[in-house]
């Protein structure tokens, strides 16, 4: 499914660290391919409320924890910097879908990172 909202389609996400070489790209990229179906889910389930967006984006967090262990296995880890990224772009995701009162903490409240 193609995303419909430009101002997402256009997002650079996870754009410091890709700037980083500490982070490679390759677990990068599955790690945008993780905001991107969020996406992908919001604009197909077009959630009603807060609840709703929180359910998506648990099951999105949920998916960067599994990436955990790739991040390892590369010698790199998600620490303060990535956390920090991660969870703009979370809130980047649920501001550019209408949901500006979201309160971060609660998109990632699943996080182990």
């Amino acid at each position: 499914m193609a995303i419909t909202n430009q101002q997402v389609a256009g997002h650079p996400f996870l754009k410091a660290l890709y700037a980083d070489a500490y982070y490679p790209d390759h677990v990068l990229d599955l790690g945008r391919a993780v905001l991107l179906r969020l996406c992908e889910r919001i604009e197909a389930e077009q959630p009603s409320d807060l609840a709703a967006l929180y359910a998506l984006t648990e099951v999105a967090t949920e998916e960067f924890n599994a990436l955990e262990a790739e991040f390892e296995a590369a010698g790199s880890e998600i620490e303060t910097v990535a956390r920090e990224e991660i969870a703009e772009d979370f809130w980047f995701v649920a501001s550019a879908y209408g949901f500006t009162d979201a309160d971060v903490e609660q998109l990632i409240s699943a996080r182990e990172w």
